[in-house]
């Protein structure tokens, strides 16, 4: 029951608190498995982490006896430590890139009640001489609809602390805290500290600048027309074939005449970097128009290689990548003799010497 016996509540609020551990564990796995669930469903795919925890006991009463206890009693206000805990569970959830804050804020905002909002990404942004950690914090109670996936839970209502930060202010946050002074140290030290700030910020701000300009350019490729003006020497809407041709291969360039032949194939980002590298080291000055070339005169001839090998060797694959290596090498055998190993390059000139 309540009073304005801080002792006495002490002692409840850690027999209630004692009690109910295993319950608050529940919540805050339950909790983990909705939140991942509804962000999927809302199609924001850039979250590297979902994860929850739960606030030590005393942590508890030092937060409540710092932000509360003064009040109340001035106010004379009886009151239990638990109802003013609305951070006992946590989750925290990481996205890549600082701009998917709000989309997940957003998200959120649909399927649980706010009851409170730190925004410490704002707070710093409009302060111009202070750098620390950034994140949005919120207070949070789950609305009708989501408290009825829990059923019976006995703590399916029970409101919880989400921290939402970008990979680089997670980072920060991680390494600030191992930072033992900030405030009251000689000015230089304080200095370093900030600098130190900026640049997780400076990077939070490039990562996703890069991504934007990476988007950018897949999106430009995919304007321009396949063939690069490789059908013939008038070019494609006008313009020379050497204009069309002049541009060393990347791996956008690839991906947009790759998937324009391979259609039902998911192409590896990964991949197709260590691929574009493999040609590139071959022949620097392999252009857009060489590999579309390429495929378009010898993609027949290995494909029906494709067919008679994996007729005889059922367990094997033959994948994309590896048409575009015997393509290649039909292409050009002086510059790409060697991209096929030596095994499957002498099986292939057998089939090349069966099939004339």
């Amino acid at each position: 029951m309540a009073s304005l016996d801080f002792e006495q509540e002490k002692r409840a609020f850690r027999k209630f608190y004692d009690s109910n551990r295993s319950h608050f564990e529940e919540a805050k796995n339950a909790y983990t498995r909705v939140i991942k669930a509804m962000l999927k469903d809302s199609g924001i795919e850039e979250v590297t982490k979902i994860e929850g925890r739960i606030k030590e006991r005393e942590e508890c009463i030092k937060k409540f006896q710092r932000k509360y206890q003064g009040k109340l009693e001035a106010d004379e206000t009886p009151y239990e430590i638990k109802d003013y805990i609305s951070d006992l569970l946590g989750i925290r959830i990481v996205c890549l890139y600082d701009d998917q804050v709000g989309a997940v804020s957003d998200s959120l905002k649909e399927h649980f009640r706010i009851i409170d909002v730190t925004d410490k990404i704002t707070a710093l942004e409009s302060t111009e001489d202070l750098f620390g950690y950034k994140g949005l914090h919120m207070d949070l109670e789950p609305k009708a609809e989501i408290a009825s996936r829990f059923g019976s839970h006995p703590h399916a209502a029970y409101p919880f602390e989400v921290q939402i930060r970008s990979l680089i202010q997670d980072a920060w946050s991680v390494l600030d805290h191992k930072i033992k002074y900030k405030k009251s140290i000689p000015s230089d030290l304080k200095r370093r500290i900030n600098v130190l700030s900026a640049l997780f910020e400076l990077a939070d701000r490039e990562f996703r600048e890069i991504r934007n300009a990476t988007q950018e350019l897949l999106q430009q490729e995919k304007a321009t027309p396949v063939s690069d003006g490789t059908a013939g020497s008038g070019g494609v809407n006008g313009e020379s074939l050497a204009a069309n041709s002049g541009r060393t291969i990347n791996v956008f360039s690839f991906l947009r005449i790759a998937g324009h032949f391979f259609r039902d194939f998911e192409f590896t980002d990964y991949k197709v970097d260590n691929f574009v590298q493999v040609i590139l080291k071959m022949d620097p000055d392999f252009h857009k128009s060489d590999l579309h070339k390429s495929l378009i005169e010898n993609l027949k001839a290995v494909k029906d290689y494709r067919q008679d090998y994996l007729e005889e060797n059922p367990d094997n694959t033959f994948s994309p990548y590896t048409v575009i290596r015997h393509c290649l090498f039909l292409y050009d055998r002086d510059i790409f003799g060697r991209i096929l190993s030596r095994g499957s390059r002498e099986r292939f000139e057998a089939w090349l010497r069966q099939a004339e």
